[in-house]
């Protein structure tokens, strides 16, 4: 990254850290964009060059998520079988922010409970990609072969799942990493190395 990008990066990084707190403490509909630039210390006009609307200080965080998953994939070793390279991939995207950090999201998070149905861990072109990837390391077509792109689906629904469990709190002692885990682990299945010989 270059010294401008670094700067852009941390005025947002304090942007979304002053909208988490004052999400949590206040709720997320009442908070306004003028309280969010004032605790992180920047202007109006600054903040909306770094952020288009409320919703996006949320949402960002999973869309990041996601789009790192198929790097990680890309890193896995290439013995590994399909379904455990991905589920590896996915649950060390889990693990890349502190647990501090993910508290602070979850609390703002769940003071827009109407955001929870807009949750999609990885855009459509991210997508295609991770089929892509999975379909070579499967040594498959993915045009004539719908076995890694079902693949793909169901871990990344998977993952989704995981993720609005922790967000929803139905267990409060789990760790996002915990709730990533048991929910890949529900659908792999050895049919999927079958499926690769």
């Amino acid at each position: 990254m270059s010294l401008r990008d670094r700067q852009r990066r941390r005025v947002r990084d304090e942007i979304q850290r002053a909208a988490y707190a004052l999400f949590a403490r206040s709720g997320f509909e009442v908070v306004t964009t003028e309280q969010i630039a004032t605790a992180a210390g920047v202007s109006p006009s600054t903040y909306f060059r770094h952020v288009r609307n409320k919703e996006d200080l949320l949402l960002e965080p999973v869309r990041e998520g996601g789009s790192g998953i198929a790097g990680l994939l890309e890193t896995r070793p290439g013995t590994e079988p399909a379904d455990v390279a991905l589920a590896g991939a996915i649950l060390a995207r889990s693990t890349s922010l502190a647990v501090e950090e993910l508290e602070q999201w979850r609390a703002a998070f769940m003071t827009a409970p109407h955001l929870l149905e807009r949750v999609a861990l990885v855009p459509p072109d991210h997508r295609v990609r991770l089929v892509e990837l999975v379909a070579h390391r499967m040594s498959r077509d993915p045009e004539t072969d719908p076995t890694p792109g079902l693949l793909v689906h169901l871990m990344l629904a998977a993952a989704e799942f995981g993720l609005l469990r922790w967000l929803r709190a139905q267990d409060p002692a789990a760790s996002l990493p915990v709730c990533m885990e048991a929910a890949l682990a529900a659908v792999q299945d050895r049919r999927w190395r079958r499926a690769q010989a």
